[in-house]
């Protein structure tokens, strides 16, 4: 079916790779369908076709209660944007739970799991603004006029400047151990300068480190492809916890071989992620000299995991940044970057007080 095959025309003078590699889009779609299965609401699952013919992998998760609800008093839907690598699928532990009393939208961002591979510029304002405007048209195309925006990690770092793109279509801006924040610091700053009770937080773990090792000279997952029929036995060895979290769900490998399947295609929002970072993977426009545009208005939140290699420091940083503005810092316990899926009922207690408190 052209759904399934037409995202991996595209691999340059490397295409005898996808007869190697043990993927397809027809994997890729089977593997998430295992997933989605374990979702006890109405899910509506499709592309959506841009203005320039581009795709977007989409979801739209409702309660029955609700949504008769919500006929009569409608409740701003809840968008959700995967962080790097990942997809819809990711969110499993939540949807559920946070479509109780709205919509939840989660779709997989341009150039990752199943939308469209296009090519991107190498220009880091380029590659940002190609990311951003499929959101826009996204948005246009599903006629949503306001949201709760939520981003993790690469997606918060987006959902932010969609934010400040487009602040009139954003409710409350929630932002999950965002990537892309903070400025690099100097080779004499990178020691703690003892700021209060800031608890040290651990290194990266050896996945993130290993992608920072290559991602000056290759796409971050090239690896990945390079190993052929090796590569869903790598994701398994760098990637465990992803088998561990969702344990309860799956007995098997099927996080691992969705996260696989996510990322042996032809690699696009790879090389756009590629554009936006220097080396050891910060971003060249780091988010916080730019989240003063965001207007004052617009109330933000913050969650981090408290064990995540990414440092809420970030998020404090920011709130100072905003002065007066709503803008606060949440952080759960136990949990790690992917805190949805460490701690999924805490998250969702979060996110659900949130929503709530927008209307």
């Amino acid at each position: 079916m052209q759904d399934e095959n037409e995202l991996e025309s595209t691999s340059g003078n490397w295409s005898w790779w996808p007869s190697w590699r043990p993927t397809s889009m027809s994997l890729l779609k089977s593997a998430e369908a295992k997933i989605l299965a374990c979702i006890q609401n109405e899910v509506w699952s499709r592309f959506l076709t841009l203005p320039n013919q581009d795709r977007i992998w989409t979801l739209t998760v409702t309660n029955r209660t609700a949504r008769k609800v919500s006929d009569k008093a409608p409740k701003t839907p809840l968008v959700m944007v995967h962080g790097f690598g990942g997809g819809v699928g990711l969110w499993v532990r939540n949807l559920d739970a946070l479509c109780r009393s709205r919509a939840v939208y989660a779709f997989d961002l341009l150039g990752f799991g199943r939308s469209s591979r296009p090519t991107f510029p190498s220009d880091p304002s380029a590659a940002e603004e190609q990311f951003v405007s499929s959101i826009e048209q996204w948005r246009q195309t599903m006629g949503l006029e306001h949201m709760i925006l939520l981003g993790h990690s690469l997606g918060g770092y987006l959902a932010t400047s969609y934010s400040i793109q487009y602040p009139e279509r954003v409710s409350h801006l929630i932002l999950v151990d965002p990537w892309g924040f903070p400025e690099r610091p100097k080779p004499q700053s990178e020691e703690s300068s003892g700021q209060g009770l800031e608890v040290k937080r651990p290194g990266p773990p050896r996945w993130v480190k290993a992608v920072a090792s290559v991602v000056s000279f290759f796409n971050p997952l090239a690896i990945i492809r390079a190993a052929g029929p090796w590569g869903p036995g790598l994701v398994n060895r760098f990637r465990p916890d992803f088998k561990s979290k969702f344990e309860d769900l799956f007995d098997d490998n099927t996080m691992t071989e969705y996260l696989y399947h996510c990322n042996a295609q032809t690699p696009s929002g790879e090389a756009g992620f590629r554009a936006m970072c220097e080396s050891l993977g910060w971003a060249k426009k780091p988010m916080l000299q730019r989240v003063h545009l965001l207007p004052s208005s617009m109330p933000v939140t913050l969650v981090y995991g408290a064990r995540s290699w990414v440092d809420s420091s970030s998020g404090t940083k920011m709130v100072q940044l905003r002065g007066q503005s709503p803008t606060r810092v949440v952080l759960i316990d136990d949990a790690s970057h992917h805190v949805y899926a460490d701690q999924p009922e805490e998250f969702n207690r979060v996110v659900e007080n949130i929503c709530n408190n927008v209307d």
